[in-house]
C-alpha cells in the first residue's frame, strides 16, 4: 500500500488529467473521469480519438493537456503507459496514478527516476474516493 501521503499529494492537484478516458460508461476510463466530477474535481479527458467525454472537452495527449494539471490518473494498456509516462515527464506532470491493470515495472521506474509521486501498487481511485455509480 502507498502511503497516504502519496494520494494526498496526488489529490492537491487543482485540475486532473484521465489518460485512457473514454465513452463508454462501463469502462474505468469513463468511471475514473465520473469520479473526478462527483468529487466536484477539474478534470480533462485525454483520448485521442473524440472530441468530448461526458459533455467535457477532450484533449488528444498529454501534451496538450493545460499546464495547470500536475495530476494524471491512468487507464491504459501497460506498453502505451510507458509511452505516457515518457510525454508525462515532457510535460513536467508531478503526480501519476496508474490504475489497477495499467502498470509496468519500467513506467514505474522512470516516474521514480523522474522524482515523480508514482502510485502503481494496485491502489484504485474509484475505492480511495468512494465513487459510486449511478
Amino acid at each position: 500500500m502507498v502511503p497516504r501521503e502519496q494520494i494526498d499529494r496526488f489529490l492537491q492537484a487543482t485540475r486532473f488529467g484521465v489518460v485512457g478516458a473514454s465513452t463508454d460508461r462501463t469502462k474505468y476510463g469513463n468511471r475514473v473521469l465520473r469520479c473526478y466530477r462527483q468529487k466536484g474535481l477539474s478534470v480533462v479527458p485525454v483520448n485521442p480519438k473524440e472530441r468530448e467525454i461526458e459533455g467535457i472537452p477532450c484533449v488528444a495527449t498529454v501534451a496538450g493537456l493545460p499546464d495547470d494539471v500536475t495530476s494524471i490518473s491512468v487507464i491504459t494498456p501497460p506498453a502505451v503507459t510507458e509511452q505516457v509516462v515518457e510525454a508525462a515527464i515532457q510535460k513536467g506532470i508531478k503526480h501519476i496514478w496508474m490504475q489497477p491493470g495499467a502498470e509496468s515495472q519500467k513506467a514505474v521506474d522512470r516516474c521514480l527516476e523522474a522524482g515523480i509521486n508514482v502510485i502503481a501498487d494496485g491502489s484504485c481511485i474509484l475505492v480511495v474516493l468512494g465513487y459510486h455509480d449511478h
